[in-house]
C-alpha cells in the first residue's frame, strides 16, 4: 500500500510538471526569467548566455549528461567518489554511512548513536540533525521524511539532474568540530576542471556568512547577499582539497564541489550542478560575468571522446556495490545498518 500510494502520487506530479514544462516552453521560460531578474537584478539571456548565472540556467535546460543524475544523488555519488578517487581516498573523505532506506518506519532508532544526521538523497535542505540537545522525536522524524520523500525537488526550477533519482533517505555520522566550533563549508567552483573560485561558509549556528578566495587563497572582495565575509585562515590541506575537486569535476564543464575540513581531515559533502538554481546573489556583478567568461559552454561536451562521462557512467551502471559499502545490500530490500 505504501508504494502503491507513492507511485500514484508520483504519476500525477509528473503529469503536472509536463503541463508546466510545456507551458513554460511556449512562453519562452517567462517564469524563470522573472525569478532570475528578481534575484540577480538583470535579465536572463538564454540565446547568448554570458554570466555564470545565465550559463547555470542554460545548463539546467540543455545539459543532459547522464552523470548529472548519479552525482546529484546523495547516495549514489558515494560510488562515484570511490570510482574516481579510489578506495583509499574515498575511505578517508566519505562521511560514515549509518543507514539507508525507503520507508522511515524501518529506522532502528535504538541502534543509532546519540548524534547523526538524516537527509534525503534527491533534494537540498532536507536535513534533520539529531544530537543530545536535540534528541530524536521518532514520529516527527518519520512524518517529515515521508513529506520530503513525497515531494519532487527542482521540478519547477528545471533542475533536470534530480528528476530521475530513486528516492531514499540516508543517515550519516554527524560531523562536529572537536572544539565545538561550527563547521566551515568549502565550496569549490570548478569550471572545465579548474578551480576558479572558493566559497567558505561559516557561522551556521548564528548567521550564515560567506567569504570568497581564489585558488591561491587570496581574499576576493566579493559580497554574498550584500555582505562581505570575514578573513578565514588558509586550511593546511587546501592543495589536497583542490586536487580532490579537480578529479571529481573532470567529467563536467561546470560543477561546485563541496568539502568540509576538520582537524586537517577532509570530508566530502556533495556535488552541486546548479548552485542557487542559477540565481547566485553575488556582487559586484562583473564577477558574475567574469566567471561566465571562463566557462566555454557546449551542449554535448560530455560526448567528446576525451571526456570520461560515458565511460564512468557505464562503469557505475555495470558494477555491483563495492565491498566498502556493504553490508548495505540494495535499497529496494530491507534497509540495514551500515558499519564503516
Amino acid at each position: 500500500m505504501y508504494y502503491n500510494t507513492f507511485f500514484i502520487k508520483e504519476f500525477f506530479r509528473s503529469a503536472n510538471w509536463l503541463i508546466f514544462s510545456a507551458r513554460e516552453n511556449a512562453t519562452k521560460h517567462k517564469k524563470e526569467k522573472k525569478r532570475f531578474l528578481l534575484k540577480t537584478g538583470y535579465h536572463l539571456d538564454l540565446d547568448n548566455p554570458q554570466s555564470l548565472n545565465q550559463k547555470i540556467v542554460w545548463k539546467k535546460l540543455h545539459d543532459r549528461n547522464p552523470l548529472l543524475t548519479i552525482t546529484a544523488d546523495k547516495y549514489k555519488v558515494r560510488k562515484y567518489v570511490r570510482l574516481v578517487l579510489g578506495d583509499e581516498v574515498a575511505n578517508e573523505i566519505l562521511v560514515p554511512l549509518l543507514y539507508v532506506g525507503k520507508n522511515p518506519q524501518t529506522i532502528p532508532f535504538e541502534k543509532l548513536p546519540d548524534t547523526y544526521i538524516i537527509k534525503t538523497n534527491h533534494a537540498s535542505k532536507t536535513n534533520i540533525f539529531v544530537e543530545p540537545k536535540n534528541p530524536a522525536k521518532k514520529e516527527q522524524i518519520i512524518k517529515r521524511i515521508n513529506q520530503w520523500m513525497a515531494k519532487p525537488y527542482g521540478l519547477f526550477a528545471y533542475e533536470w539532474a534530480y528528476q530521475n533519482i530513486p528516492r531514499l533517505f540516508i543517515i550519516e555520522k554527524f560531523l562536529q568540530d572537536g572544539n565545538g566550533a561550527s563547521l566551515k563549508d568549502y565550496k569549490f567552483m570548478m569550471i572545465n576542471g579548474k578551480c576558479e573560485l572558493i566559497q567558505v561558509y561559516s557561522g551556521r549556528e548564528n548567521e550564515l556568512i560567506c567569504s570568497f578566495y581564489n585558488a591561491k587563497w587570496q581574499y576576493q572582495k566579493i559580497q554574498w547577499k550584500n555582505k562581505y565575509g570575514p578573513i578565514i585562515e588558509k586550511p593546511a590541506v587546501l592543495e589536497k582539497m583542490i586536487t580532490i575537486a579537480e578529479k571529481l569535476s573532470s567529467p563536467f564543464d561546470f560543477v561546485r564541489v563541496d568539502l568540509y575540513e576538520i582537524s586537517n581531515r577532509i570530508y566530502f559533502g556533495e556535488l552541486t550542478h546548479y548552485p542557487a538554481s542559477g540565481r547566485l546573489e553575488i556582487s559586484p556583478k562583473n564577477i558574475d560575468f567574469l566567471l561566465g567568461s571562463k566557462w566555454s559552454q557546449k551542449k554535448n561536451y560530455w560526448k567528446d571522446r576525451k571526456n570520461p562521462s560515458i565511460s564512468i557512467y557505464n562503469t557505475l551502471k555495470k558494477n555491483a556495490p563495492s565491498k566498502s559499502e556493504l553490508p548495505l545490500h540494495h535499497a529496494d530490500k530491507k534497509t540495514a545498518i551500515v558499519n564503516q
